[in-house]
């Protein structure tokens, strides 16, 4: 992967206005799209298969003037009077109301059959209304007209108030809060570089990454539901992800620039190492948020391929539009006092001077005292972790309502004062519904369903109980003593679903459902709450496989996910210390105390999943670098941390500056989230990874790198550091010292094809158009040579270039760029096949030298003109032979080439000695 970054960050650089053209001309058509099919996002949180949904869906169908969105206006008299005194002002508004688009009943709260509540004194009165289907289903400016009908109904003698879910709103508030945390990232991101012009670029492109994901979204919606807090979520997400991936490959640039690099070679080489860790971080976070559909919850999948489709895109803006800006900038990003430097040295870097010695970092101080008493480290994380994880023990979820919207809004006010005047329970009533088409008398049946249901604890009120207009459906509306999200409110929901099957046996009815909206926040919970631990086990059991495949160590991952438990432990618990204990609520902007959203663990243990191996990999990459290179476990951790930590330490800082953002955002829906990722990421950077990890490290000593040699050999090779980087640095100096050739084999060796033992060391190049003869009468030699140059069979050491792909970093494009003419196939018209005008790259393999003859020979007297063409279009093509020496075969095609020079021939046979098998003669 490597060497593919290497060419695309080259070709970025070359191409630099045209890609950068290119993402603003998609992001103009996004947005055209976006404006021109008008979608608009859901408020509405639903679970397919659950009691309360199936409930809802039954009233709609059999009973749509109670399955719609409610409303509600709350009337109090200022006086003192009666709201009788009233009636005739109230019902002319509840007659405008019902004259409304999209208003399915709106009756007088003074009407007989559904008699508004009022309060003991008679100075307040609920009048309820009910809209055609869910929101989104009814105009918006329905709801506009509505509040004004309410705010003109006003009297000084009688207060009006508009509420319910009525105004559950699927707008997503963004303010100064997500403004401040990109200018917070900005002064750091300058800090970091020591300039504003690289400062601004991690920024630019994690917006347009940003903008172009929004945009899609909005887009999208027109034919898709998509949860409101999804646009939210992804935009905090992909600001945060995009400026980190953008800081880590620039600083890398940086860094190159400062040590007298080339422009255009440092964007290809820092793509190519950096990149490599990008992507590893990015499919990290990805994988992770697409595994939320394993929770069966649609709208939680929808909201994580949504946030993993973000990721993605910024993780393609780094890889594109980020070297094609660093291309544009060119010298401009290179240190003001190293372009000095160089111009005063003729453009070059003078040597370091070996007797200086390097300054003293805070770093380096750090990582020695961490690792000075690694036990005692350990222990101190151990117990500083566990005191912030205490509070998870108070820690409630639910689906927020209307009590934590922001105080002074319409729904905020309106449910505060029905909570104060009416009790807690009115704001979140029970529908428990019954199919009543058996029974004989539907109304005694429901008047007795209505008395078994009022003699149930945590009861306060029946509001109503009817059946339908066809007398086969019955509605009873139960007001709990306790608010939506209350412990008494959800023991009742449990109460009525127990008692269902009883009451269908005594009063021969079916098919009893507790709905509304609030059995359906509490049966959302339920089904997040157990999907919470499959899920934790599918993350950590990920993060055991993908780290076990990139450090080649069975402690390393286990420290790491135990970090990670660490991490997200530290992130519940502040979060129940914000939001339950009401820590913090003023320098955080949040309103309200209780319960925090349902699906606030299982987001946050996805998303902090991919963040924090982003910084293991980061850190400890390197630390293995250095011991693979030197052997010393103790002195690779303080290197390998000194190294990385500044840039991991930055990227923290401007992850928790762009969630602390959304933090003051007011929005209770995600505030809880935000909390938790930035309370995650700053322990998980400071406490875990540049703590916790070089103190593990260093206990282990050499044994944190130990890997069995049989597991060793199963995994295949990760390159997340750009390791092969230096593989096709290497065969580029190759190249210019001793010209292009298509095929290069130094010291390679490769295991033999269906047989034990191996072939090689080979030593030696083919320049492109030859022709080359494998002599072989071993078979497995043969076919495993041929199999190297075709891609089919990797090298375990050595050196194999297929022109400037090398094996087997690159064994994919190897594969790409060979046509495999098996044995006993028609020679002839497979060559036939191949385009001659695009075979410069190309590496034709033929099994048979016998089948090429006699194709030659007896089916095409033009076969070796084509080979001819072949070749001089700069194809290589390899010919197996099974003989010992030159066959009566091999001469006739030497003798009729048209430049027999470019006829090669190899003897190979499997190893018995390390010594090259064959010479290229």
């Amino acid at each position: 992967m490597s060497s593919s970054l290497y060419r695309l960050g080259l070709l970025m650089a070359s191409l630099r206005w045209k890609i950068v053209g290119a993402w603003v001309a998609l992001l103009v058509i996004v947005g055209g799209l976006a404006v021109g099919l008008g979608g608009t996002f859901t408020a509405d949180i639903e679970i397919p298969g659950t009691e309360g949904q199936r409930g809802i869906d039954t009233l709609a169908n059999r009973f749509p003037e109670m399955g719609g969105t409610a409303g509600q206006v709350v009337l109090v008299t200022e006086d003192g009077s009666s709201v009788d005194e009233h009636q005739d002002e109230i019902d002319a508004l509840m007659e405008d109301i019902a004259e409304v688009e999209g208003v399915a009943a709106a009756p007088s709260p003074f009407d007989d059959l559904s008699p508004g509540t009022r309060t003991d004194d008679d100075t307040a009165i609920i009048a309820q209304f009910q809209m055609e289907g869910q929101t989104g289903a009814f105009p918006e400016s329905s709801v506009e007209e509505i509040r004004s009908l309410v705010e003109e109904a006003g009297t000084p003698s009688l207060e009006t108030h508009l509420g319910g879910q009525v105004l559950q709103s699927a707008e997503v508030p963004f303010g100064a809060g997500e403004v401040f945390g990109i200018i917070a990232a900005l002064i750091i991101l300058a800090i970091v570089f020591r300039s504003l012009i690289p400062a601004f670029i991690p920024i630019v492109t994690a917006i347009v990454g940003v903008g172009v994901s929004m945009l899609a979204l909005v887009a999208l919606s027109a034919g898709v539901d998509i949860p409101s807090v999804t646009t939210a979520l992804g935009a905090m997400l992909g600001l945060a992800v995009g400026i980190d991936y953008a800081l880590f490959i620039l600083s890398r640039h940086r860094d190159q620039l400062a040590q007298g690099d080339d422009v255009h070679e440092s964007i290809g080489k820092s793509l190519a190492t950096s990149g490599s860790a990008v992507i590893f971080a990015g499919l990290t976070v990805i994988i992770a948020l697409v595994g939320l559909f394993i929770t069966g919850i649609p709208f939680l999948t929808v909201m994580g391929v949504a946030a993993a489709a973000t990721v993605a895109l910024s993780v393609v803006v780094a890889l594109t539009m980020l070297p094609a800006l660093m291309g544009i900038l060119g010298e401009r990003l290179r240190p003001r006092s190293i372009r000095r430097l160089m111009a005063e040295n003729e453009g070059a870097l003078p040597e370091p001077d070996p007797a200086r010695r390097p300054r003293r970092s805070f770093g380096r101080t750090w990582v020695r005292l961490v690792t000075k008493v690694p036990a005692l480290t350990i222990l101190a994380v151990v117990i500083g972790v566990g005191a912030l994880a205490i509070p998870i023990k108070d820690l409630e979820l639910a689906l927020p309502d209307l009590g934590t919207e922001p105080v002074g809004t319409d729904a905020r006010d309106t449910y505060d004062l029905v909570s104060e005047e009416f009790g807690p329970g009115y704001n979140g009533p029970l529908l428990v519904t019954a199919d009543i088409i058996n029974t004989t008398d539907p109304l005694a049946v429901v008047e007795e369903l209505e008395s078994d249901i009022s003699e149930l604890d945590h009861v306060k009120e029946i509001q109503l109980a009817t059946p339908n207009q066809g007398a086969d459906m019955a509605v009873v509306v139960v007001i709990p003593e306790g608010g939506p999200t209350e412990q008494s409110t959800k023991d009742l929901v449990a109460d009525l679903r127990d008692s269902a099957e009883g009451w269908e046996e005594d009063l021969s009815i079916s098919d009893v459902t507790v709905t509304g909206a609030t059995a359906i926040g509490i049966d959302v919970t339920d089904k997040l709450s157990a999907a919470l631990l499959p899920f934790a086990l599918f993350v950590v059991g990920l993060s055991l496989i993908l780290l076990t495949l990139v450090f080649r160590s069975l402690w390393v991952p286990l420290k790491a996910s135990v970090g990670y438990l660490f991490s997200v432990a530290a992130a519940f618990g502040v979060t129940s210390m914000v939001f339950e204990y009401g820590w913090f609520n003023g320098p955080l902007f949040v309103d309200v105390n209780g319960p925090v959203v349902s699906f606030m663990p299982i987001m946050v243990m996805g998303v902090l999943f991919g963040l924090a191996m982003d910084y293991e990999v980061f850190l400890v990459s390197r630390m293995r670098e250095e011991f693979v290179h030197t052997g010393d476990a103790k002195h690779s951790i303080e290197r390998g941390f000194t190294a990385n930590a500044p840039v991991v330490t930055a990227a923290a800082l401007i992850m928790v500056s762009v969630f602390a953002g959304f933090v003051t955002s007011g929005w209770f829906m995600l505030q809880p989230i935000a909390v938790a990722l930035a309370v995650g990421v700053l322990v998980d950077a400071f406490v875990v990874r540049m703590t916790f990890v070089p103190a593990v490290l260093a206990l282990l000593g050499r044994h944190a790198w130990w890997l069995p040699r049989w597991l060793d050999r199963l995994l295949p090779t990760v390159d997340v550091e750009g390791e092969g980087l230096a593989g096709v640095l290497e065969h580029r100096r190759w190249t210019e010292e001793h010209g292009v050739h298509s095929l290069r084999l130094e010291n390679t060796v490769a295991p033999l094809l269906g047989e034990k033992g191996t072939l090689g060391p080979l030593t030696g190049a083919v320049a492109p158009g030859s022709l080359l003869v494998v002599r072989a009468p071993d078979s497995a030699a043969r076919a495993t040579f041929l199999g190297l140059v075709a891609g089919r069979v990797a090298p375990v050491s050595g050196v194999l270039a297929v022109h400037d792909r090398l094996s087997p970093d690159d064994i994919g494009a190897v594969q790409a760029q060979a046509h495999w003419i098996g044995a006993d196939a028609s020679v002839a018209r497979r060559l036939e096949q191949i385009d001659g005008r695009r075979v410069g790259r190309s590496v034709i393999v033929i099994e048979e030298l016998e089948d090429l003859a006699h194709a030659a020979v007896s089916v095409d007297d033009t076969l070796v003109e084509r080979l001819d063409a072949l070749l001089a279009h700069g194809a290589t093509i390899v010919v197996g032979s099974r003989a010992e020496h030159a066959t009566d075969a091999e001469r006739r095609l030497h003798a009729t080439l048209r430049d027999p020079r470019r006829m090669l021939a190899l003897s190979v046979q499997r190893s018995t000695a390390q010594t090259p098998e064959g010479a290229l003669a």
